[in-house]
């Protein structure tokens, strides 16, 4: 039987103690707590995950409180990487498999300058990137990164409204902004472990956008033309990552990955990327992502039901993929 591992992605939405504030005036009572710590583990159970990004986190111990009830993750590894602003929440990875290495990335690195983003908040992700380095199996490792960019809500100026329809607009842009400056930054990270590396990759993490919008693209990088000559071709899958949801769609013949419902709309700003040494077509790779699963069940459509997300439970879907070691023959 062929040796697998499962890798996932889960924004547990605002995960924290009891009794503390967020956001300014939001907590959850001990019994509220109770039942979002609950939920989130049968969900990891649900999973069954060796490896997993979370997103919206706030406390380590929070965390671990979930962990404490969960079947499979009671004594795996966490890395979080702390936000310097305490007041807001990070992306943290919990390993059933040794995390040999850590490393959280918070300065934006690569500046994109365009008139009026000195209006912005430029200099930092928002949330910063975990990167971690994990030995799957004896001898051989992975990097595992987790990634939150920034979202669509709008970045208003002091003088603005949500009120005003172009007010709405600017806010909307700059925050649009925001998330390609990120994705840039993000790519610059990633590429310093792609290039020229033979280095597994994986990303997980809420990109807050689709698959084919060009900020997911910037994150990803593009594969190369068909027709190009083949050292081209090498040089480009070399930095490039893969979508384990196209990988999916081409063995599947229906498509229902969506990861958040916001009025009326099914998107998918939840993701895994994986680098060339997971493709079954690489006959190169030693690992192959071999099934794909998004659990949705719980989102509602608001425009359909009066029914909401309860409010222990997160409002997006967790992404997981099934990666297989790939037989060779011996010659």
């Amino acid at each position: 039987m062929a040796y697998s591992f499962r890798v996932g992605t889960f924004n547990v939405l605002n995960l924290i103690l009891p009794n503390l504030v967020y956001y300014g005036k939001e907590k959850y009572t001990q019994e509220q707590y109770d039942k979002k710590i609950t939920w989130i583990a049968q969900q990891l159970d649900n999973m069954q995950v060796d490896i997993v990004g979370f997103q919206e986190v706030f406390s380590e111990e929070a965390l671990k409180d979930v962990l404490k009830k969960t079947k499979n993750l009671k004594d795996a590894h966490i890395f979080m990487a702390k936000n310097p602003e305490t007041d807001k929440p990070s992306v943290a990875v919990v390993s059933r498999f040794p995390i040999t290495h850590t490393q959280s990335h918070h300065q934006l690195q690569v500046p994109l300058a365009l008139e009026g983003m000195e209006a912005m908040p430029v200099e930092k992700f928002t949330r910063p990137i975990a990167e971690v380095e994990i030995e799957i199996k004896e001898g051989k490792k992975i990097h595992f990164f987790v990634a939150h960019l920034k979202s669509k809500r709008p970045m208003l100026l002091e003088n603005e409204t949500r009120d005003n329809p172009l007010d709405q607009a600017k806010g909307e842009a700059r925050s649009l902004l925001c998330r390609i400056n990120e994705a840039i930054n993000l790519r610059a990270v990633l590429l310093d472990k792609l290039k020229n590396r033979g280095c597994p990759v994986i990303l997980v993490g809420d990109l807050n956008d689709t698959t084919t919008a060009v900020t997911t693209q910037i994150v990803s990088g593009n594969p190369p033309f068909r027709k190009w000559p083949i050292e081209v071709k090498k040089k480009i899958w070399d930095v490039v990552l893969y979508h384990v949801k196209n990988l999916q769609a081409r063995k599947s013949m229906q498509d229902m990955y969506y990861t958040h419902v916001h009025n009326g709309h099914y998107e998918s700003l939840d993701h895994i990327l994986v680098s060339q040494e997971f493709l079954g077509e690489n006959k190169n790779s030693d690992w192959a992502v071999e099934y794909v699963r998004v659990f949705n069940d719980h989102l509602v459509d608001s425009t359909l039901s009066d029914d909401e997300v309860n409010y222990w439970q997160s409002d997006h879907a967790q992404v997981v993929a099934i990666i297989e070691e790939k037989y060779k023959e011996q010659h």
